[in-house]
């Protein structure tokens, strides 16, 4: 083994063997391990301990409205795709208490909640999953308003990505520019072969990770292997989305007989927007104890596609299945990009397969175009 440390944006290969020294080195560091495993009847995130929790040997089929767990004829360690959880639920909770109020002897005193940020390895990112936390980086963290409880958390994760190989059948990372192959932001990146991976460093934090493992350069061959499977997977795209002019394309047809069609099928159950990797909405609840002397604010998830999220004085500005659906695929695709600079959809598919009836954003954008 070299004596020296791979330098950033170095490329080595390990044995498949020596990705638990890389679990084990990020434990000694602090980290907590979340990553794939079997759960549930789907492959989702949790924390994990050991290379024997990943979902080896398993892949997952995609279809709108379906998603079924598959044995593989090998013992690939990252041969899913991508399932109903996103990296984050680590990073924006689904609940986080804000503040707690407290009653006593005629007076009130308020406490802040001042969260211990848990220190996350996160396991197997996609392309797709490190833009998404990309995306929401500019939504909690640029701008005058930072989120505290998101900047603790983010500031104290560690990424180590996949490169995928083999995309599913609702996935449309190609057409967005996001995947398959990973972009910036990663310490470390898992392209995996039949017999090893090769790793990418991209951070100090990542290249101080590789001194305890055994590495050695990778070869020319490796290298071209990996490049001929990216570009395999960028053909192999269970869905395609033309992007040209797509804003301008739906804000011209807010009234197009398309959204009354979709929003006979939509039944507002919002699962879109619970496994979508950058969907952001919250809603505040104070909940009191029974006695009344307290009293906890707290944040939790919410979803444009609630009757309430879109209710204001004097009534719902959304009544309509119809317009929530609207309002929902508009932002993703055209508003987003006047608030933030970018696309707020990285197609990743999980809207599509996770869709009670089976409702395509890709075939919704096509067919708005197609008339037009």
């Amino acid at each position: 083994m070299p004596d020296l440390t791979p330098d950033i944006g170095a490329f080595v290969s390990i044995e498949k063997k020596e990705l638990q020294r890389i679990f084990d080195a990020l434990k000694d560091e602090g980290y907590t391990l979340a990553g794939p495993t079997l759960g549930e009847g789907a492959i989702i995130y949790d924390e994990i301990e050991r290379v024997e929790d990943l979902p080896i040997g398993w892949t997952d089929r995609q279809e709108p409205g379906s998603y079924k767990l598959q044995r593989r004829n090998d013992n690939a360690y990252f041969g899913y795709v991508v399932g109903p959880q996103s990296w984050k639920q680590f990073l924006f909770p689904p609940k986080a208490a804000l503040m707690t109020v407290h009653r006593q002897n005629g007076t009130f005193s308020m406490e802040g909640h001042v969260e211990d940020a848990p220190r996350y390895a996160l396991i197997g990112v996609r392309g797709c999953e490190l833009q998404a936390i990309h995306i929401q980086d500019h939504v909690f963290l640029d701008g005058p308003y930072v989120d505290g409880h998101y900047k603790a958390r983010r500031q104290q994760t560690f990424v180590l990505a996949v490169n995928c190989t083999e995309p599913g059948g609702t996935c449309f990372c190609k057409s967005m520019g996001t995947g398959p192959k990973v972009g910036p932001g990663f310490d470390l990146a898992l392209t995996e072969l039949d017999d090893i991976f090769i790793v990418e460093v991209g951070s100090e934090i990542g290249r101080m990770v590789m001194r305890s493992v055994p590495w050695r350069p990778t070869g020319a061959f490796e290298l071209q292997t990996k490049r001929a499977a990216l570009a395999e997977a960028e053909k192999s795209m269970g869905r395609t989305l033309e992007t040209s002019n797509l804003p301008n394309l739906l804000y011209q047809n807010l009234d197009h007989p398309y959204w009354r069609e979709v929003g006979e099928r939509c039944l507002s159950c919002a699962n879109c927007t619970m496994v979508c990797p950058t969907c952001f909405c919250s809603d505040i609840l104070e909940v009191s104890d029974l006695s009344g002397t307290t009293s906890e604010r707290v944040r939790v998830w919410d979803s444009c596609f609630s009757m309430n999220y879109s209710y204001v004085h004097g009534g719902n500005i959304r009544p309509r299945t119809s317009s929530r659906y609207r309002q929902w695929l508009t932002h993703k695709f055209a508003s987003w990009i006047d608030q933030f600079g970018e696309s707020g959809c990285t197609g990743c598919g999980r809207c599509i397969t996770w869709c009670p009836v089976g409702i395509d954003v890709t075939e919704a954008i096509e067919a708005i175009r197609e008339e037009v």
